[in-house]
């Protein structure tokens, strides 16, 4: 097995808000990736005494060890408990309810010696190579698939979209969004890698369409992780003044992939 994983802040003055993990059980049984992208808070405040790397770290820290030692339960009931974990770590501080409360979009697979299980929740990515080299991308495409004008202030979003049917669901409080998220099952002879992205580095195929996920897969496979978040930061920076490609609300944002050759 082979794994890759890098993690860079988009701003180095700013702490990185996503977090990255692979879990690899102690009987050598199979093994978990983990990513999270923290969402960052608009300047209004979001109900809570902690930042959203406080958040992520301890939601990211659950869903790994619970992956790992909760074999007899499904991705959706582990991220269902790691939400409920982490809510309960500052129930009595903070407005969890507050519709900013520290939440983030999470990737969370899980092979075994028989299957590979998947769950993908807002807009971060898992691209899964087939043992024919197909690359299949496994996306929650709610947030995609909203019009642009529904998304044109953080108070229209909040009040009509974030965690509302109709609307998208991210990990915040509240287990139950844990329903919402995309999940399946494949046979462990039908994958060959995985990889698990953050918006930060599939803006190399999202925003600035520089190849298709194949692409992007083959890179980080030949190249590693690191040299596809090279490259977004190389694009980013030569579009940092005209912000030619529309949908970034950051010049660099963080940027995390984590790679697995099963």
């Amino acid at each position: 097995m082979r794994t890759d994983l890098v993690s860079e802040p988009g701003d180095a003055s700013r702490p990185n808000e996503d977090f990255a993990g692979v879990g690899l059980p102690a009987s050598g049984q199979g093994g978990c990736a983990v990513v999270l992208d923290g969402v960052t808070p608009p300047s209004g405040g979001t109900g809570c005494l902690h930042s959203v790397p406080w958040f992520t770290a301890r939601l990211g820290g659950a869903l790994t060890e619970l992956t790992v030692s909760g074999r007899d339960l499904t991705l959706s009931e582990i991220l269902a408990r790691a939400i409920r974990r982490t809510a309960d770590a500052h129930a009595d501080t903070c407005e969890l309810s507050h519709p900013r409360t520290p939440q983030a979009t999470v990737v969370l697979t899980r092979w075994s010696a028989d299957t590979v299980e998947y769950l993908v929740l807002s807009d971060s990515a898992l691209l899964v190579r087939g043992p024919d080299g197909t690359v299949t991308p496994v996306l929650d495409d709610r947030l995609a698939r909203l019009p642009r004008s529904a998304l044109a202030t953080d108070a229209l979003v909040d009040a009509n979209l974030r965690n509302k049917e109709g609307g998208f669901f991210t990990a915040a409080a509240d287990p139950a969004v844990a329903a919402r998220a995309v999940t399946g099952t494949l046979p462990r002879r039908e994958v060959r890698a995985l990889a698990a992205l953050t918006d930060g580095a599939t803006r190399w195929t999202e925003t600035f369409r520089e190849g298709d996920w194949t692409a992007l897969l083959d890179l980080v496979a030949k190249e590693g992780a690191r040299s596809l978040v090279e490259r977004v930061r190389e694009l980013e920076t030569a579009d940092r003044e005209e912000r030619a490609f529309l949908g970034r609300a950051k010049t660099h944002d963080d940027a995390t992939v984590v790679y697995v050759e099963l």
